[in-house]
């Protein structure tokens, strides 16, 4: 391998798109110089142009003085042919996403620019070694994957091939620390390490929906209002287009060898091929008049309380807090060991559907509802409530006025193992775990790339502390037990740091003084 030492001061970009843009844009704004080329030399021409007006709405806006805004303007040279990249440090592509396109550029490259001279792939889901291994010196060869929008989205991942020179991606994240963007860095594996992650929201917010447990607009409330996220699955899906999200789906899937966490769904396929794509073509999951989301009304919540209500006592904390709930409704509490002829039953699985827990403590099925305590019920936007098979709506409608009596909306689902928050929380976890597993990424670097690249209100493996490791492990293996798909496995470094009551983002404590004495 050859060593190389890249000082990085005029970069090129090659692909003149929304990515391409961007990185000029932050490129030129941190004082590199930047030359863009296209194929199309009437594609620089119009990016040229973008830039121009970018530049010009940041200074009218304050953002950038007016001397500044020149100057960044001033950086930016659009060339006609390759050749005009002959003496850049470093080559970021942002062409189509094609492997065999990819190889071509980068071997025409070889011949233009030299041999101290840094290629980078901005590739959301194909392979750094692969686009490399056409190269003569595939050592100087990395991954500089940005996102859309890129002036906006401070996150990079920063991609090491099988072939790359270290020095290749420690120059790419210096780079990226000066154009103000966060860096994290990864391993080459389909979907890195923000694709990979994203795998968990989706694929589980179908398979739900896949099962009949509640509708789309209801899992987004859940996800939104109960579990704390900004977006639901299916609003994320309508923003980013199932043109684009279903092939990352099947894509990573396929390269996974049919890994069964990241099964898609059917239901993407069929709305895919029916043109039901999203927010930009007016409907997908919802539909958009005048580029306004339409959401179904909710059911008024019913009002007739239960008589007396029956609480599991195989969760202690649950127990408390709908005994607080019933309590503050002014309704009668059934103290007996098991429950009486009239009374509501309320249990709390984790991980469980209704109907397992209430065989599992011989309850009438046809009076029971669950209710998800993952996250507290005092102080909650939304309560989940689940019913079994044999629910009696009389049961159902008692349950959803008692978790309702408060005034924070109730979401009533079908019978589910785990609910909606847990399992799809659950799986998110899972999915940060097995990357870490997998040495990926660091656990530092997966929460950053998952909190700055989605947009969670936490890293997974900080919303598996959050929630509790051994809850999340719980939940899990309970699912496993029920559905008996491999998909809900526990990943073994969840359960290993469950099982020691360790943080899920703490590495093995032997490897901890290496990584302190590493230089950063």
């Amino acid at each position: 391998m050859t060593s190389h030492h890249f000082n990085i001061e005029t970069i090129g970009i090659v692909g003149t798109g929304a990515m391409g843009r961007g990185i000029a844009q932050i490129a030129a704004q941190a004082g590199l110089a930047v030359r863009l080329y296209d194929t199309n030399a009437q594609a620089v021409a119009v990016a040229s142009a973008h830039l121009a007006d970018t530049f010009a709405k940041l200074a009218a806006k304050g953002k950038l003085s007016e001397t500044d805004a020149n100057a960044a303007l001033a950086r930016v040279t659009g060339v006609n042919t390759i050749d005009g990249l002959a003496g850049c440090d470093l080559v970021v592509e942002a062409i189509v996403e094609n492997l065999d396109a990819k190889r071509v550029l980068f071997r025409e490259l070889e011949t233009v620019v030299s041999g101290n001279c840094l290629l980078a792939s901005n590739t959301s889901s194909l392979s750094i070694t692969a686009i490399a291994a056409a190269c003569g010196d595939p050592s100087r060869v990395a991954g500089y994957h940005f996102f859309n929008p890129v002036p906006l989205m401070k996150v990079v991942e920063v991609i090491d091939g099988l072939r790359s020179d270290s020095a290749a991606g420690d120059a790419l994240m210096a780079l990226a620390r000066r154009m103000g963007h966060t860096p994290v860095r990864a391993k080459d594996m389909p979907g890195f390490i923000v694709n990979h992650a994203g795998r968990g929201m989706n694929t589980e917010g179908l398979r739900v929906a896949g099962e009949g447990v509640a509708s789309f607009a209801d899992i987004d409330r859940i996800m939104r209002e109960q579990a704390g996220f900004r977006l639901g699955p299916f609003e994320l899906l309508d923003l980013t287009a199932l043109d684009v999200s279903h092939p990352v789906m099947e894509s990573i899937y396929h390269q996974f060898y049919e890994e069964p966490r990241f099964t898609p769904s059917p239901i993407t396929g069929v709305r895919l091929a029916g043109g039901l794509v999203g927010r930009k073509s007016g409907e997908g999951f919802y539909r958009y008049i005048d580029g306004k989301q339409q959401v179904p009304q909710e059911p008024v919540a019913p009002t007739k309380l239960p008589t007396r209500v029956w609480v599991s006592r195989r969760n202690a904390a649950a127990r408390e807090a709908v005994l607080a709930l019933a309590a503050q409704a002014g309704i009668a509490i059934d103290e007996g060991d098991a429950p009486g002829a009239d009374s509501l039953i309320v249990i709390a699985p984790l991980g469980l559907d209704a109907t397992t827990a209430a065989l599992d403590e011989q309850l009438d099925a046809s009076r029971v509802v669950a209710i998800d305590t993952l996250f507290p019920l005092v102080g909650a936007k939304r309560r989940t409530l689940m019913t079994t098979p044999a629910t009696t709506r009389a049961a159902r409608d008692a349950g959803h006025a008692l978790f309702a009596a408060d005034g924070v909306p109730v979401t009533v689902i079908r019978d589910s193992t785990g609910f909606v928050a847990q399992r799809i929380v659950a799986t998110i976890v899972n999915i940060g775990c097995d990357i870490a597993q997998k040495q990926i990424a660091s656990p530092h670097d997966i929460d950053l790339a998952v909190t700055l690249g989605l947009g969670y209100p936490r890293g997974p493996l900080s919303l598996g502390d959050a929630v509790g490791a051994r809850t999340i492990l719980t939940i899990l293996n309970n699912i496993h037990a029920v559905l008996g798909d491999p998909r809900y496995r526990p990943s073994p470094w969840l359960a290993r740091r469950a099982q020691l009551g360790l943080s899920l983002t703490q590495p093995d404590a032997a490897d901890i003084n290496a990584i302190n004495e590493a230089p950063q």
